[in-house]
């Protein structure tokens, strides 16, 4: 059995680590967060220390740490403000433990390199939670782009510029909506020097999706950017893509409000929509399951999304080109 500690526990991702831990038939000892609404552990570990100070939590570890070996934290869940996660990880690594990170690892992409020579001094290693890399339905799609079907006898070969499987380009356009109420831009999440801005916080893990499926970006647009929208255009290796992150509720589609749905995920490629708003139930098991075996998504998997964030963030917008 493997123990971990968590800090951020009376935040929003905090359910999705606490039932990965117990899933995978591990445990808790420690748990950190200022806010003292952590009744969840109830539910999940009831007999875990609780610390309000991060620095009684840190002292806490580094004491375990000098105890017997099956007391000791092995892995730190980090589920805290964004411009927190550099700084506790570094934590999880001083106290001898693995991090496991939230999305984003960080927000400054020059901070990669230091957590890369952190890492490599401790020994201990450091994962972070890309979970659209392990959704069912997103899987499928890597894979069919990746291995087209052979095409049928006597049939046109496709044209370099065209879409659908195996050929050149593709034509796609992402939208992922979650309708948030006016506490979302009063709270960290609304200040970009903490969230990283709307790009980082809710849409780095889809930027990550969309390399992931189509390669390094070789072009960056900007077309509209507000406290509640942000929307642009990306050249990747082998993609057009057209993106939309939104937290008004007005952006839903008809049918999502009609349903009494707040999130909205699909993307289209070539025409062809994939809606994925479920299915996300399970996804932070896998994450830790991929840790715990050794093949957890590393710093250099984060890179290429928190990179192309920050390009985002310093790109002035300008108007939608017609394609």
């Amino acid at each position: 059995m493997t123990n971990f500690a968590l800090i951020g526990a009376a935040g929003y991702v905090a359910p999705r680590h606490l039932k990965a831990i117990r899933e995978t038939g591990n445990q808790l000892l420690a748990a950190a967060d200022p806010h003292d609404s952590v009744g969840v552990l109830d539910r999940w570990f009831p007999r875990a220390r609780y610390f309000p100070e991060i620095e009684r939590f840190d002292r806490h570890l580094e004491k375990l740490r000098r105890g017997p070996e099956e007391q000791r934290v092995h892995w730190v869940s980090i589920c805290s403000p964004n411009f927190l996660h550099d700084a506790h990880v570094r934590l999880a690594l001083r106290v001898g433990a693995n991090a496991l990170c939230e999305k984003p690892l960080v927000i400054s992409p020059w901070n990669l390199d230091q957590l890369v020579a952190v890492e490599q001094e401790t020994g201990q290693r450091i994962c972070t939670v890309l979970q659209l890399r392990l959704h069912p339905d997103l899987v499928a799609l890597k894979q069919r782009y990746e291995n087209p079907s052979p095409r049928e006898p006597g049939s046109s070969p496709p044209s370099p510029d065209g879409g659908g499987p195996g050929r050149g380009r593709h034509q796609v356009s992402l939208k992922y909506v979650t309708g948030r109420g006016n506490w979302y831009h009063v709270s960290w999440k609304g200040v970009e020097e903490r969230s990283g801005g709307l790009a980082m916080n809710i849409g780095v893990h889809f930027f990550d999706l969309l390399m992931w499926l189509f390669g390094p970006v070789e072009r960056v647009e900007v077309h509209q950017r507000t406290p509640a929208r942000l929307s642009g255009a990306l050249e990747l290796e082998r993609a057009d893509v057209r993106w939309l992150l939104s937290v008004d509720m007005n952006d839903l589609p008809e049918r999502a409000r009609a349903a009494g749905q707040t999130t909205h995920r699909s993307i289209a490629i070539d025409g062809e929509e994939v809606e994925f708003s479920s299915g996300f139930e399970d996804l932070h098991t896998r994450v830790y399951e991929r840790a715990l075996a050794g093949d957890g998504f590393g710093i250099e998997d984060a890179r290429p999304s928190i990179e192309l964030v920050h390009r985002i963030r310093n790109t002035a917008p300008t108007p939608s080109r017609s394609r």
